[in-house]
Parts: C-alpha cells; sequence; structure tokens
C-alpha cells in the first residue's frame, strides 16, 4: 500500500453554510516544466475526527486534486461523497451530516496513482477507484499523532441556522504587500503578523473578508515596475509565498475565509481593455492577454475554487420560481468571479470590479469620455443576457423584499466612497482626474445605476465594505429623492493588511469629508447622459467620510440584531484598537457605534 503525502499548502477553510464547508489544499510546494507526470492523478484524502479526536475509519473519503486547477482542491463537507467504482455504489453515497453551529476537525492528506491515460483530468471517478485501496485504510495514517505525521488539520464552526435575523460578527481588510520577487526576509515576516492577531483575538468570527490585493505580483519595486509577475509559475510563487506562512495558515485553517481579486493579483490599475494591449519586455511590460491568462488562471486556483459557486447562489436556488425575463439570472454558461452568499440570515454580494472593468480609449480631450466607463461589465444587449451589473441590482431587489430592511453587503474591492478632492466637481480637470481614478468615481454610469435601485426600491442598510486605497474610513451615505424619499446606505474602508511605505499612497487628506461642503455631491437620473434631460432627475448621493488611519489594519464588524446597530472598529498588527476619530468628532481607540434604519 502507498503512503499518504503532507498537502505543501492549505488547509483553507472557505465557503462555510450551516450546513456544508469547503476545504481546499494544494500538494505541491512547486510543479515543473510538464506539471509533474502527465499519466500522475493526484488524489486528496480527508477524514473527520470524533469527540475522542480520532478519525473513524467509516468518515475518510476520496476526492479529486485537478491538473486544471494545478493539483489544488476542494472537498465540500456536507455536500461531497466519496469517489464511486460503479453506478450502483454512486447511488448508495450520503454525504457526511453537519449541524449548524457546531465545531468540527477534519484532517487532509494527498496520494498519488499512475493511470496509462494522459488526458487532462477526464477520468471517470470508476477508472481513479480502481487504482484505490478504500478510504478507510488510512484511518492509522490520519490518526498518527507524532512529528511525522502526514496531514493537516482544520478546526471550523458552522454558521448558525439562517431563519430569523441574529448576532453575526466578521473581520475584514485588504492588500497584503509581500513582493515575491527580492523583498528582504524581515518584510515577509512582517507581512504575516496581522493575521496573528486576527486569530488568536478574534477566533470568535463568524467569518474573514480578504476583498483583494491578496498578493502583489505586479512588481517588486515601488519605484519602478521591474520583476513583474508574467508566467503561470511566478504568479503562483507568489501565492506560495504569502499561503505558508505561519499565522496566514493558522487564521485561514480555523475561520472561514472569503476572498475576491484586485489589481495586484493582476497588474497595477488593471482594467479589461488592457488585454489587447502587446508592448512585451520580460519583467518590466508583458503580453498582456498571456499575463491575465496567468494571473486569472492562478488565482482560479488559490482564490476562487474554495469560495461560493453559482449553484450555492440564492438566485440558482430559487430557479424554478423565477419568471420572465428573470430567469434568466439563474442560468450562468460560464464561470463568473463575482458570488453572492448569506450568513445567518444577512445578504452578501460580492463583486468583480477588476475582470470586467472598462474605459472607454476615446480622445482624452473628450470631456465626456468617462460616461463611457462601465465597472461591472459592459452593458447588456438582451436579457438574457444578464451583466453583473443586472444580477447585483436583481439581488439588491430581492433581498429587500426577502428582508426588509435588515442589513445588505456589498464587497467591492474599489471604493465606493468618498472619492478624491481632486475629481470632487464637473469641470474638465474634475472629469480628467474622475476619469484617472481607481475607484467607483470613474464609473458614474454604474454607481447611477446602483443608486438608482436603492432609491426606487427603497432599499435600505446597505452596507459597502472596500479596500485597495490603503487606509480606512467611514461614510454615512444619504440618497434624496426629488419627492422627498430618503434612504441611507454606509460604506467601510480598512487598508492594508500590510503596506510599508506610508509616505507613497494611503494619504487620508486627499479624501472628501463632506460631499456637499466640498461639492462632490452625485445626481441621480432615470438614464445618465452628458447633457441630462430636463425632468429625468431622481434624486442626489451626499456622503460624509471620517475615521481615518494609515496604520496596518483590519476591521471587525459585529452586527446586533436586538440593538439593530452595527459596531465598527480598526486594529493593528499587534491587535491593539486603532485611536480614530469618531463621528461626533473626538479621537479615541473605541468603537464606533452606528444605528441602523430599523427592521423587523
Amino acid at each position: 500500500m502507498s503512503k499518504l503525502f503532507k498537502p505543501a499548502l492549505g488547509p483553507i477553510i472557505g465557503h462555510t453554510t450551516d450546513t456544508a464547508c469547503r476545504l481546499w489544499i494544494a500538494a505541491y510546494p512547486n510543479h515543473d516544466e510538464n506539471d509533474i507526470a502527465n499519466n500522475i492523478r493526484t488524489v486528496g484524502v480527508i477524514g473527520v475526527a470524533g469527540a475522542n479526536g480520532k478519525v473513524a475509519a467509516e468518515n475518510i473519503w476520496y476526492f479529486r486534486l485537478r491538473r486544471q486547477y494545478h493539483r489544488t482542491g476542494v472537498y465540500t463537507l456536507g455536500k461531497d461523497v466519496n469517489l464511486w467504482a460503479n453506478e450502483d455504489e454512486q447511488k448508495k453515497l450520503k454525504p457526511f451530516v453537519l449541524k449548524p453551529a457546531t465545531r468540527y476537525r477534519v484532517r487532509l492528506a494527498y496520494l498519488e496513482i499512475s493511470l496509462p491515460s494522459e488526458e487532462m483530468d477526464g477520468d471517470a471517478s470508476e477508472e481513479v477507484v480502481k487504482t484505490l485501496p478504500p478510504a478507510r485504510v488510512w484511518a492509522d495514517q490520519l490518526n498518527d499523532e507524532t512529528l511525522n505525521a502526514q496531514y493537516v488539520t482544520a478546526d471550523f464552526t458552522t454558521q448558525p441556522k439562517p431563519t430569523a435575523a441574529q448576532p453575526i460578527k466578521f473581520l475584514f481588510g485588504s492588500c497584503r504587500n509581500n513582493w515575491f520577487n527580492g523583498v528582504p526576509f524581515y518584510k515577509k515576516k512582517e507581512s504575516d503578523l496581522i493575521f496573528k492577531a486576527m486569530y488568536e483575538q478574534h477566533a470568535d468570527a463568524n467569518f474573514v473578508l480578504m476583498v483583494g490585493d491578496q498578493i502583489y505580483a505586479d512588481s517588486a519595486s515601488v519605484y519602478v515596475p521591474a520583476f513583474k509577475a508574467d508566467t503561470y509559475k511566478e504568479f503562483e510563487e507568489a501565492y506560495h509565498e504569502n499561503y505558508k506562512s505561519l499565522n496566514f495558515r493558522r487564521l485561514t485553517s480555523h475561520i472561514p475565509t472569503y476572498m475576491i481579486l484586485d489589481d495586484h493579483e493582476i497588474e497595477d490599475n488593471w482594467t479589461q481593455d488592457r488585454v489587447n494591449k502587446t508592448h512585451y519586455l520580460p519583467g518590466f511590460f508583458s503580453n498582456s492577454c498571456d499575463l491575465f491568462n496567468c494571473a486569472i488562471s492562478a488565482y482560479m486556483s488559490y482564490q476562487w475554487i474554495h469560495g461560493p459557486r453559482f449553484p450555492d447562489s440564492y438566485i440558482h436556488q430559487r430557479k424554478d420560481k423565477l419568471i420572465g425575463s428573470e430567469k434568466y439570472l439563474a442560468e450562468m454558461d460560464v464561470p463568473r468571479l463575482f458570488y453572492d452568499f448569506n450568513c445567518g440570515g444577512y445578504p452578501f454580494f460580492v463583486l468583480d470590479t477588476r475582470t470586467t472593468r472598462y474605459k472607454n480609449d476615446a480622445n482624452q480631450r473628450d470631456d465626456n469620455n468617462i460616461n463611457n466607463n462601465h465597472l461591472l461589465g459592459l452593458p447588456s444587449k438582451h436579457p438574457t443576457e444578464p451583466s453583473q451589473l443586472d444580477r447585483l441590482c436583481a439581488w439588491l431587489i430581492h433581498m429587500q423584499k426577502d428582508y426588509g430592511n435588515r442589513p445588505k453587503f456589498i464587497v467591492s474591492s474599489g471604493v465606493f466612497v468618498p472619492n478624491e478632492i481632486a475629481t470632487a466637481g464637473d469641470d474638465f480637470r474634475a472629469r480628467r482626474n474622475k476619469d484617472n481614478s481607481d475607484t467607483w468615481t470613474a464609473f458614474p454610469q454604474t454607481r447611477n445605476q446602483v443608486l438608482k435601485t436603492l432609491l426606487k426600491h427603497q432599499i435600505e442598510n446597505v452596507i459597502f465594505l472596500s479596500g485597495d486605497i490603503h487606509c480606512t474610513n467611514l461614510c454615512e451615505i444619504e440618497i434624496n429623492g426629488i419627492a422627498g424619499e430618503k434612504i441611507h446606505a454606509w460604506s467601510i474602508t480598512s487598508s492594508p493588511f500590510y503596506w510599508p511605505y506610508t509616505f507613497i499612497n494611503g494619504e487620508t487628506a486627499k479624501y472628501v469629508r463632506d460631499s456637499i461642503v466640498e461639492n462632490d455631491s452625485f445626481d441621480i437620473y432615470e438614464t445618465l447622459l452628458s447633457n441630462p434631460q430636463p425632468g429625468t432627475a431622481l434624486g442626489t448621493m451626499n456622503y460624509q467620510s471620517w475615521g481615518y488611519t494609515q496604520n496596518n489594519n483590519f476591521a471587525r464588524i459585529d452586527i446586533d440584531a436586538d440593538k439593530q446597530q452595527m459596531k465598527v472598529q480598526f486594529f493593528d498588527t499587534g491587535g491593539n484598537p486603532i485611536p480614530v476619530a469618531k463621528r461626533n468628532g473626538d479621537k479615541n481607540s473605541r468603537p464606533e457605534i452606528i444605528t441602523l434604519t430599523p427592521w423587523p
């Protein structure tokens, strides 16, 4: 009998519900030019430990680590079943039953088998199982407690049953600058320290959100655009450099973690227009199409794979009840990077604001050019082909109908508000600065559609969660309709997890504090045109911002359903509360308590 091997990375506890948990491992520390051997199949092994700390033989299962995802893979405990030898056996298999709000421990390993075929992992389960012993034979190795044990361990708690709204608490942040090429070793160690505080002091969190720039693959120097990752191997090295660090592994193997990309997973300030650009100089300028393919291939293997999938989405689960054009929302012909999930009765929509952003390449002297920028995909040409923006707006409407004024979270790597002072106003200079911005201010059409949806459908308590800009802040957003309607929303930014150069970016003084005073109001229209037609105005958005710091940080959000309040607090690398200015003007390290619009 062969032996088990210890995975190089993981486990990462991914998408977790009240009855299921997605667990990820990566088999190998790196790949050779032939991606191991073409006839080798890598098979994961997972076992659930009982109350006595031992893995019972009947609680062990196989799963695939496919070459498509570079020998990484997931097993969704509570949904997936063992690999099967034949159709009759498949029909008899049952998933392991997980209970809500219950702690579990699992152990994961992998093994290798050789098959005569060199096909790309197209083998049926039956073909793979022919070469495997029964999964139960690995019980002794999964119960080995010596230093040579060949497995990794994850402990997780399933989420509470999402019936009535209840208290939830989660952590979020962004931007871990750990350049994979040439950075001093002590800097790599520093970039990992914040995860120690997150795990040790906030182990009660329901989950963690990492909202972009989990790697910095695009430069080894903040001054010179040199040594950019432009091969798959280099992108993979960046992930391995970050994922193998001690405290990151401790955090992600104990608390469910959700991720979404931002620009540095690809290239600084990436827009999808760059795909067709062909400047190439290895290490400096890359063939953008090749670079994008390498970056997204690595992203799919190391971030996307352990997150929610489209069949997990709220819309797919109600597909049989949809009528008219809404039924097309429940269809998706290819995988997308955006997703939604629910925790404790609170809905979250996690946006992909990178691979669907387009900026018009028209003459830069045309100050109306900005109206042709699109953040969440090009406008749909037919109801059967809904864009990400269409899906977001439908989600907002559905969540308001389903949950009333209960908080609804939109995760956007790019900041919704505040805007930079340089973009305030509507003159030529402001429009050019808007167009050059990396935030929502560069995409007025997208912002208008979201705000129009909130206003027309009276959608309350939307909370934007963002990163990217290397400083923190809180914003209260007020949307006033022309008929006297008033909607409140909020925006919270937490960034960076680690950025060693505060003097380079993240300067807090460049952001608008009061949009009315600083000429940064946003008018909402039925249709946003360069010269809006009379009678098409719907209302205006204004905001106030506060709570700024450039410290390395993460945020903790607590929702108190009984008091109908949201508590927000920022913590530094050591886990200490960071003193920031509060809404009332005082500067202290106490949490900001925000009273939300009441909900049933």
